[in-house]
């Protein structure tokens, strides 16, 4: 049953279709739901001008960051707002399923092959699937089930341990108000994936005062203030009166921000209190997300002081000990610098520990198997890294290895390779094979290099086309001196000192 707009036949069997980033479809649920009201769109490049400004939608009204949909400049040259039959593009989820038809008003360049769109929304269809679809109420919802006066918001980004929690219950009492929990559940590789951490919420419920949780799609910016502004401004939509924050954050949207004082554990009673109130010697702070994610990673329980039992067993179950969990190992270099084989050696040592499910996914075979029809242009290049990751990233969601190996040249890909493997809960390891393109030239097993040299072969990469250099590689190994085994070492050392495998002696 479908209690969306449903627009005329011919313009649903005409009008193109696109299926946007990530991000652009949790601004785009904001915008149907009316959470971020009072856009009822995509902004135009008037709005993109005044808000980058002055932080003004065009119309003068307050408006804290940029919500934008960019698609391929191909797909918008068909696209004419001033032509009813041609302005209207389906937007679907990432199974291809209509959400909400795009009534473009404006569209401009943004970069080569990029275009910007603007204009309103329409929903279509019956509003989306997925875990959880029960909490994601719009905000008139909402609104209608909270109780009149003060509403204390809390967006919940992370598990909820006792000192938060005692900070939440403090702030209820003084203000007298309801809690409504807001639990961000963007997949944009949060700590958790977003379900962990709606159940890890509500493990923590019976620690809360009377609350109303609900689940929002809410994409986090790259820019703190702006991510802060626009949190502010999506929780008033939802009725909240005062907004408790964990850190620094700035009111916006008529909010008043709540910044708790410090807490610490008390050991004299267990309870926990503002931080000075306790003397030095009884005082013991709180653990950092550093020390939780070294405890859960090494396989050691949270301890009952620091998070409630019900929380501690979610996190154990969604964040188990590395050696348990999910890996993509991902292997960059220039061709003939030795990834292949140092990947073949590493799978094959790992089988015969026979502690994980080992999946080896070699740069020539996805192209012959996977990536066939692909050529080495950038766009085809990254697209190739994209499907490896892609796979990669879904067989770490099952806690099995994958070892990658393609030559994966350009930072920004590698970079949505980690992204694309932490959004599944498994772990990532970049190794840069560094062995110098001279000595990969003498290797030249496949002769590209020398067809390379001779003119016979175009976009070659460290000849006529850019490796950029790995600056956040997990481990660097330059082949030049290595036998294969010292190189395989190598990384098993590296697996075993940060916990993914568990350090073996070599059987005689």
């Amino acid at each position: 049953m479908s209690d969306g707009w449903v627009p005329p036949d011919g313009v649903l069997r005409d009008a193109p279709a696109y299926s946007p980033r990530p991000g652009e479809l949790a601004d785009l649920e904001l915008l149907l739901t009316g959470a971020y009201a009072p856009l009822t769109g995509f902004m135009t490049r008037a709005d993109l001008v005044s808000v980058s400004r002055r932080g003004r939608l065009a119309d003068g009204v307050p408006w804290p960051v940029a919500v934008t949909l960019q698609v391929p400049a191909a797909l918008a040259e068909g696209l004419d707002a001033r032509d009813p039959a041609r302005r209207t593009l389906v937007l679907t989820d990432g199974e291809g399923a209509p959400m909400a038809a795009l009534e473009v008003a404006d569209a401009w360049s943004v970069r080569p092959g990029v275009a910007g769109l603007g204009g309103s929304v329409r929903r279509l269809g019956d509003g989306g699937h997925g875990p959880f679809q029960r909490l994601r109420r719009t905000p008139e919802e909402v609104r209608s089930l909270l109780p009149a006066g003060r509403v204390l918001g809390v967006v919940a980004d992370r598990p909820l341990h006792r000192p938060q929690l005692a900070q939440i219950a403090h702030a209820t009492r003084t203000l007298g108000a309801h809690l409504l929990v807001l639990i961000p559940v963007g997949e944009d590789g949060g700590e958790l994936p977003p379900e962990a951490l709606v159940r890890s919420v509500f493990a923590a419920r019976d620690r809360m005062p009377p609350a109303t949780l609900v689940a929002i799609p809410l994409p986090r910016r790259r820019e703190e203030i702006s991510d802060a502004l626009l949190r502010a401004r999506v929780s008033a939509a939802y009725g909240v009166t005062h907004l408790l924050s964990t850190g620094e954050m700035l009111s916006g949207a008529g909010l008043r921000v709540l910044v708790p004082r410090e807490l610490a554990y008390d050991n004299r009673d267990g309870q926990w209190r503002w931080r000075e109130d306790i003397p030095p010697r009884n005082r013991r702070q709180a653990l950092s997300q550093a020390e939780i994610d070294d405890l859960l990673d090494r396989g050691f329980p949270l301890p009952e002081w620091h998070t409630p039992p019900a929380v501690a067993k979610e996190l154990a179950h969604a964040r188990p000990p590395r050696r348990h969990r999910g890996l993509v190992i991902f292997l960059t270099g220039l061709s003939g610098s030795g990834k292949s084989t140092i990947a073949r050696g590493l799978a094959d040592a790992l089988r015969e520990q026979g502690e994980r499910t080992i999946t080896l996914l070699d740069g020539d075979v996805i192209r012959r198997e996977l990536s066939a029809g692909l050529g080495f242009s950038k766009a085809d290049r990254d697209a190739n890294v994209r499907r490896i990751s892609w796979v990669a990233a879904e067989i770490g969601r099952h806690r099995g290895v994958a070892i990658c190996c393609p030559i994966a040249p350009y930072a920004r890909a590698r970079a949505t390779a980690r992204e694309m493997a932490l959004a599944t809960g498994a772990g990532f390891l970049l190794i840069h094979v560094a062995t110098p393109l001279e000595v990969c030239e003498r290797r030249d097993r496949k002769g590209l290099y020398a067809r390379a040299r001779a003119g016979l072969l175009t976009g070659m990469t460290g000849v006529d086309d850019p490796y950029e250099e790995p600056t956040d590689a997990d481990l660097v190994v330059d082949t030049t001196d290595l036998s294969v085994d010292e190189a395989v070492q190598l990384v098993l050392h590296q697996l075993g000192e940060t916990g993914w495998v568990e350090p073996r002696h070599p059987t005689l």
